[in-house]
């Protein structure tokens, strides 16, 4: 009898657990926004840019680095978007160039020269968000620290610099579930500053 007890108390037990480990599941899942990523972490030798970028522009360097992570998983994903978007912080080129350049329409992709689209003279006249960071002469998508920079003069021309984090990130990306995303890894890498930076 004693036995029967114990396996129908075990069997019980069970039962109770199961609806308990799916509840801490279900609740990891949506804190994370469906986003359980075994490593976090920003690559040490970007810091540097992303921290440049963030007091040129004062937007939070968190902020670049978290967008970086979103857009390209820091440039190990395609640099290239089947929509079109270019480089590490995946600009479209009519946003990089301006929107004023010719042929500049629809979702952005346009058709523009690569010495137009990386020319900072041609970016300023159509008021694009492009920077030459490196100085070398171009504003290239393609480049870590130009993209970086650039990300940060949209951000902060979209309201980032004065706080309007979400404001300015929906401007990048129109998708609620983009800007939470940007912004889970904003403040955890804000939260971890100080312990792995």
């Amino acid at each position: 009898m004693n036995w029967v007890t114990s396996t129908v108390m075990k069997k019980a037990f069970i039962w109770f657990l199961f609806p308990f480990i799916i509840l801490v599941g279900f609740v990891t899942y949506k804190w994370t926004n469906g986003k359980i990523e075994e490593n976090v972490s920003i690559p040490k030798e970007y810091i540097p840019i992303y921290k440049a970028a963030a007091q040129k522009y004062g937007v939070p360097w968190e902020l670049l680095a978290a967008h970086h992570r979103v857009e390209t998983k820091f440039s190990k994903g395609p640099l290239v978007s089947p929509a079109g978007a270019e480089g590490p912080m995946q600009f479209m080129p009519c946003t990089f160039v301006g929107w004023k350049y010719p042929g500049c329409e629809g979702k952005g992709k346009g058709k523009i020269p690569e010495k137009d689209k990386t020319n900072p003279a041609v970016i300023k006249k159509y008021g694009g968000y492009g920077v030459d960071a490196n100085g070398d002469g171009k504003a290239d998508p393609f480049d870590l620290e130009d993209a970086v920079f650039s990300a940060a003069n949209y951000l902060a021309r979209n309201g980032a610099a004065n706080g309007h984090w979400k404001k300015a990130v929906y401007a990048y990306n129109h998708s609620e579930q983009y800007v939470e995303e940007v912004l889970f890894y904003t403040n955890k890498y804000k939260m971890t500053e100080s312990t792995s930076f």
